[in-house]
């Protein structure tokens, strides 16, 4: 793909969209003044200053700095590169990816991958008719129908049955012409020893398992007969396959995003019956994992919707050590954690048949944060009887409440440690400051590479000088060609480092004789470049022409005066050094010395 037909794309992508429908699925935005505001999604606050402006077409936050446009922000948002924003947004609004020439081992490859869509897109049917249209598939619906699952939750979920027969689906397909190791690819059939293939999916409830754009990419098959639990198990998954990789995928996502968005909170649960099981009952914003733990890939995934995110897993041993497991992944990822501990040793299953959602909800509500979960699951667990019992309880209860910044919920955790481990405050306190002194001698060595909020570059310059620049900047934006009456007057040097780049681009725009746009912005400057310069189209107002040239000649007479005054001090010094020596060289650097403070003295006037 060429650069033109790529730009070309990108544009008909942006076209298409709005900045202000793009912001809005995942952020709550208010109008006022003309500008849409929210709380900023990249970093806690309380008072919106999260800013987009649709006729622009940019965004910008005036608490942590980030902006853009709106490529920038769904790149930022879904933790995906640039380009794979400007194409997850074409998918949304319907506009193709250019062609271009591909490889043989590209065609072969993508050749492969459509195959195996449609395959298991067919065994989606094959397992859902055989459910609903067959005596046999009788066994299936009596199981659903016995978890209060109804006709349309299993249309909503597209559920199955699988026959208890080792060749139906494999015959079934070959006789559709494929083969079999394009069934095997799909993770459908299993390889016999010697030859031939037969169903790995027999006699159980079929799940089919979605990608985050509904696409189906495996399945889970949960077993019906409790005693053939003994020899095979509870539930299997597809294995991992071209499509299906279980560390990539969330169940359910696909029909919860729009929940979880409006309700800017997920809850994750172990199993896909326990998310089947809620989504019947009415609780929509629900996730389950695939049989494995909870990995950052999937802490991305529900970050793209919501900053909160409640665990439900089952209350039993294996899953509360699962919940532990999984809260520092998702802390370090920067959401918002809590914890439901279902009562009764239940899993969210049983209670919400049991219990309904009423009951579920308070459940929700009286969720536990981070701090609190890890300090009842702590205390819970550990034998705190003897000293020695209790010195271990509490050092493995202090690296989840070392962080906290706010002191009062410091002092109250270290009366409820005490309280709960029979300690004297005292104590409690003594061995926090030393984990805190070796947390932070252990973070000091290692290497350097925490988020860090950005501020608009100021390094040197001074901010009459910055702002000066911002002004030209603002006004070049809309006319490259100001810049080279700027620059005969000043040289670039007189910017900042994060400015000179911008003045790159615009005056690479003006000889291509193409207008600057926040698409090529994006792609051309760096990201604290492009960054930047959002601020600064932003922060103009919306002022007559009058004013903003006036604004403008003012800013250049600004920044050629801190110019000068450079210049001014250099020649002072070099005069200096000929004060005694008789060198001709002396009265020449004076004349233009004085020449410069003459004309610095009517620009200080103009001005």
């Amino acid at each position: 793909m060429s650069s033109a037909e790529l730009n070309e794309f990108v544009e008909k992508v942006r076209e298409r969209s709005d900045i202000v429908s793009v912001v809005s699925r995942y952020v709550q935005l208010n109008l006022k003044g003309g500008k849409y505001w929210a709380c900023c999604p990249f970093h806690d606050e309380k008072t919106a200053s999260f800013s987009v402006t649709p006729d622009k077409g940019l965004f910008y936050c005036f608490g942590c700095h980030e902006g853009g446009n709106l490529f920038n922000f769904i790149s930022k948002i879904e933790n995906i590169s640039y380009f794979d924003a400007v194409k997850l947004q074409a998918e949304r609004v319907g506009v193709p990816l250019p062609s271009r020439k591909k490889t043989p081992r590209e065609l072969e490859q993508e050749n492969e991958e459509k195959i195996l869509r449609k395959i298991v897109e067919q065994a989606k049917n094959f397992y859902r008719d055989f459910l609903i249209e067959t005596a046999e598939g009788e066994t299936g619906r009596k199981y659903l129908n016995s978890r209060g699952i109804t006709i349309d939750v299993i249309e909503k979920f597209q559920l199955g049955y699988a026959p208890n027969s080792w060749e139906s689906l494999a015959k079934n397909f070959l006789r559709r012409g494929f083969t079999e190791k394009q069934l095997v690819s799909a993770g459908l059939v299993s390889e016999r020893k010697g030859s031939g293939v037969y169903d790995r999916m027999r006699g159980r409830v079929i799940i089919p398992i979605a990608d985050i754009f509904g696409h189906v990419v495996g399945f889970g098959g949960r077993i019906l007969n409790s005693e053939d639990e003994k020899n095979s198990p509870k539930y299997l998954n597809s294995p991992e396959t071209i499509l299906f990789n279980k560390r990539n995928l969330l169940f359910g996502l696909d029909k919860a995003h729009d929940s979880i968005s409006k309700k800017n909170c997920a809850i994750v649960v172990e199993g896909y019956m326990d998310a089947i099981s809620l989504v019947s009952a009415g609780v929509e914003n629900v996730v389950a994992t695939l049989g494995t733990s909870f990995t950052v890939e999937h802490a991305k995934l529900i970050l793209r919707y919501a900053r909160k995110i409640i665990f439900c897993y089952d209350s039993d041993d294996a899953g509360q050590k699962a919940t532990v497991r999984a809260l520092p992944i998702v802390r370090e990822a920067g959401a918002e954690v809590f914890v439901i501990t279902v009562p009764d040793g239940k899993d969210p299953d049983d209670f919400i048949r049991k219990h309904g959602k009423k009951d579920f909800d308070k459940l929700i509500k009286n969720a536990l944060g981070l701090v609190e979960y890890r300090m009842n699951f702590v205390l819970k667990t550990t034998e705190h009887s003897t000293l020695g019992g209790k010195i271990d309880a509490l050092r493995k209860i202090l690296p989840v409440v070392v962080n906290v910044k706010s002191s009062t919920r410091r002092s109250e955790y270290s009366k409820k440690i005490s309280r709960e481990l029979v300690l004297d405050e005292s104590v409690v306190l003594q061995e926090w400051q030393k984990f805190s002194n070796q947390s932070a001698d252990e973070v000091s060595k290692l290497p350097q590479k925490k988020f860090q909020v950005k501020t608009p570059a100021k390094n040197k310059f001074d901010s009459a000088k910055i702002a000066a620049g911002e002004v030209i900047l603002r006004m070049a934006w809309h006319e490259c060609d100001l810049l080279g009456y700027v620059l005969s007057l000043v040289p670039k040097e007189v910017f900042p480092k994060v400015h000179r780049e911008i003045i790159d681009y615009l005056e690479k725009c003006f000889a291509e004789d193409r207008r600057p746009n926040d698409v090529t912005a994006a792609a051309e400057l760096s990201e604290t470049a492009n960054t930047e310069l959002s601020r600064i189209i932003l922060s103009g107002s919306d002022s007559p022409r009058d004013n903003e040239l006036s604004a403008f000649e003012d800013s250049v007479k600004t920044l050629r005066l801190a110019y000068m005054k450079e210049v001014y001090a250099r020649k002072l010094r070099e005069t200096e050094n000929y004060i005694d020596s008789g060198n001709p060289e002396y009265a020449k650097l004076f004349r233009e010395s004085l020449k410069l403070k003459n004309e610095m003295d009517e620009l200080r006037f103009a001005i």
